[in-house]
């Protein structure tokens, strides 16, 4: 038995989860998958005082309340910021951190740096024309998700807070890659604002060298679009299983 902390993206919730977890329950593991401040059934507590620390808190303070000691860690998309400054503040704590199509950053940048500056233009607008200083979600059809998926999406994806896209994280990248490292690279369709990283994940100067060093690091791609825990979650989960 293993457990598993699962931590969404954007826009998302713990609920997006929910057939991973169920996966993961039927191979015997512990599964915990986080809601961060302000999305999700969280919603309600949805402030401009929300930041990237707010958040990295939410998951840090799972790990302990639930006592886990060598987690697997998996983070979707903007979480990759979240799980880059947990393993950065207790690498000792985790057993693999699994980047899920996420954000891999170098030291210093935020969220937006790798996006393009109409992306990034329009989504502080929205957030500045917003009371909350949050800004909405997209189509899940950019996701590469139709149909059920593409409705039960949709109708659950909340505005993310804003002060969390432009926030700088600071972090020792030697300290982050002691811990063993899986990149799931999803690939169709691919998401626009992930293709920046791609290239790093492969990249064995990456953090100076450090990225292929320490615990090591993989990359493994999967045939489906930037939601696999809802497009694809019994791939997904023993992909997870795997990392334990």
């Amino acid at each position: 038995m293993a457990d598993f902390v699962l931590v969404h993206g954007a826009w998302h919730g713990g609920w997006c989860w929910r057939r991973v977890v169920d996966a993961l329950h039927a191979q015997g593991h512990r599964a915990f998958a986080v809601t961060l401040t302000g999305v999700g059934e969280r919603a309600h507590l949805m402030s401009p005082l929300i930041t990237l620390e707010t958040h990295i808190a939410d998951v840090v303070n799972a790990i302990e309340a639930e006592e886990l000691q060598q987690p697997v860690l998996a983070v979707h998309s903007y979480a990759g910021m979240i799980g880059t400054a947990v393993a950065d503040r207790m690498p000792q704590r985790l057993k693999h951190l699994v980047y899920v199509d996420a954000v891999v950053p170098r030291p210093g940048e935020s969220w937006s740096s790798t996006h393009a500056s109409a992306t990034r233009e329009a989504r502080l607008a929205a957030a500045q024309a917003s009371p909350d200083y949050a800004f909405p979600p997209p189509d899940p059809a950019v996701f590469g998700l139709a149909a059920e998926d593409h409705a039960w999406v949709r109708r659950r994806q909340t505005p993310h807070p804003g002060h969390t896209y432009q926030a700088p994280l600071q972090f020792d990248p030697r300290r982050v890659a002691s811990v063993p490292r899986t990149f799931v690279d999803c690939v169709q369709p691919r998401l626009g604002t992930i293709d920046s990283i791609r290239p790093r994940v492969r990249d064995a100067n990456f953090w100076d060298g450090a990225w292929t060093g320490g615990g090591g690091v993989r990359v493994v791609e999967m045939q489906t679009g930037h939601d696999p825990m809802v497009s694809a979650p019994r791939e997904l989960a023993d992909l997870l299983s795997a990392c334990a």
